[in-house]
């Protein structure tokens, strides 16, 4: 007998699988989904929308969005298996993947996840290192003018981001502290609207008029043919970046606070997935537009550290804090998984052995006791620095959010879920169904496969340049 025929669905205190109720809505479903989709992506969508102009940028948002929903609505479905009703719940979308396409593609699942996730900290720890810089040069700037020479090297600061994570990585179940939800969703609606605000203040200065286009940045003007070309396919990753969230729906699903059983969570879901995708490709847009608008094709990578703004400065110098808030919370949500997974394996591996599951406890004044175990010290501890010194040999923005975005649309969003689909449904080879699932399927593959060759291009230009320390 299971889990789940010991409690009744009408019981008021617990649900089909014996777990106390879930009790959240559409509403509260669509504020994790926002919660988990605006982010560091959205500065870069102006230079984005340069690369490709105002036609192809448009479409190449609306047409993302499409898919991300209509992809997020199949996976809407995975949550319960085989019976997308009252089928066994998936709890995670690895989970599904393993139930629904079974072992080895869940282990593919598991290799994207994960490369995703320490994709995200390398890149976390690099925009923060970079907001840091700006907010420096900001200061600078508003006191010794616009000419002034502020340059200022971005490695100390990532230094100083790894040892402060460092020290947060030890916390036992810091992912387990709800207000970093809250406080991630107010930062970067935060930023993202600061950027919004400036990006019209400067579209509305007297005399303001900068070179915008239908297609973007001019060949043989602003770039060379094949710097437009690569810059083009890598703008292709940074909207991708944008709207990878694929990966926490069946999460959010499984959320005890986020969805009731009745109506069926799949239903819920798809209206959430609706209302959130429609909101924040709102959002992006302004972001992209306006951005685009106050600065033409000169748009810079990121567009509150590029300095197209510099008045009023303490406004930049807010929106650049509420980016490293944010930033310091998500490196820890998106490296927990990673730590656990490793921690795990050595607790099943080694059992027995003091290491692994021995912890101490060490009094710390003002704070509390402080769990310490050795080889969660030293394992979180290695995968912080590794993560900053990556970070700091590639400090490309675009490039590295590019390739963040690339390696992980096709297979998070699009394959998964599709083939997912098919198998759940059966359905027939070479029927229409079929054919137009895998259509879908190898054009987001082309699309991510050229803005990853892309991303990688530029990474490797700009290392020809770059002196690491200098």
């Amino acid at each position: 007998m299971t889990v789940e025929s010991n409690f009744s669905i009408e019981d008021s205190k617990y649900d089909d699988d014996g777990r106390i109720k879930r009790t959240g809505t559409c509403m509260t479903a669509s504020a994790h989904i926002v919660t988990a989709v605006i982010g560091s992506g959205v500065l870069s969508l102006a230079w984005a929308f340069a690369q490709l102009g105002w036609i192809a940028g448009s479409v190449v948002l609306v047409l993302f969005s499409i898919i991300t929903y209509f992809t997020a609505c199949l996976l809407c479905d995975c949550y319960r298996y085989p019976d997308p009703v009252h089928g066994t719940r998936n709890r995670t979308y690895i989970e599904s993947v393993k139930s629904i396409l079974g072992g080895f593609q869940h282990k593919l699942c598991g290799l994207a996840q994960y490369i995703n996730l320490v994709g995200c900290t390398i890149g976390y720890t690099l925009t923060a290192s970079i907001s840091i810089v700006a907010i420096i040069k900001s200061n600078c700037f508003h006191k010794y003018g616009q000419e002034a020479d502020c340059d200022t090297a971005n490695y100390p600061y990532m230094i100083i981001f790894g040892v402060f994570q460092i020290f947060l990585s030890q916390i036992p179940d810091f992912h387990e502290l709800s207000w970093l939800s809250i406080v991630a969703a107010v930062m970067s609606f935060g930023y993202a609207s600061i950027g919004i605000g400036l990006s019209i203040a400067k579209i509305a200065e007297k005399g303001h008029h900068l070179e915008t286009g239908l297609t973007g940045v001019v060949v043989g003007v602003d770039v060379t043919s094949t710097k437009k070309m690569w810059n083009t396919f890598q703008a292709l990753g940074n909207i991708a970046f944008a709207y990878c969230f694929s990966m926490v729906i069946v999460e959010i699903q499984e959320s005890d606070d986020t969805l009731k059983s009745s109506p069926p969570e799949k239903k819920t879901m798809r209206k959430a997935s609706l209302n959130a995708i429609l909101i924040t490709t709102f959002f992006y847009a302004l972001c992209g537009i306006l951005g685009y608008a106050a600065f033409g094709n000169s748009a810079p990578g990121n567009f509150l550290t590029g300095f197209g703004f510099y008045e009023p400065f303490w406004l930049v110098d807010i929106g650049n804090l509420f980016i490293i808030i944010h930033l310091v919370g998500a490196y820890q949500v998106f490296s927990q998984p990673v730590f656990s997974l490793v921690e795990n394996w050595g607790s099943e591996k080694w059992p027995q052995n003091k290491m692994m599951t021995k912890e101490y406890s060490v009094g710390i004044p003002l704070v509390g006791i402080w769990r310490v175990n050795m080889f969660r010290l030293i394992w979180r501890t290695f995968y912080v620095i590794i993560t900053t010194i990556i970070a700091i040999l590639l400090p490309f923005f675009n490039s590295v959010v590019g390739l963040i975005g690339a390696l992980s649309f096709f297979p998070l969003t699009v394959y998964f879920p599709t083939e997912m689909y098919l198998t759940r449904l059966k359905v027939p080879k070479y029927s229409s169904m079929w054919i137009g699932m895998k259509l879908l399927s190898v054009f987001c593959f082309i699309v991510s496969l050229v803005a990853a060759v892309a991303s990688i291009q530029g990474i490797i230009s700009e290392l020809a340049i770059y002196k690491p320390f200098g």
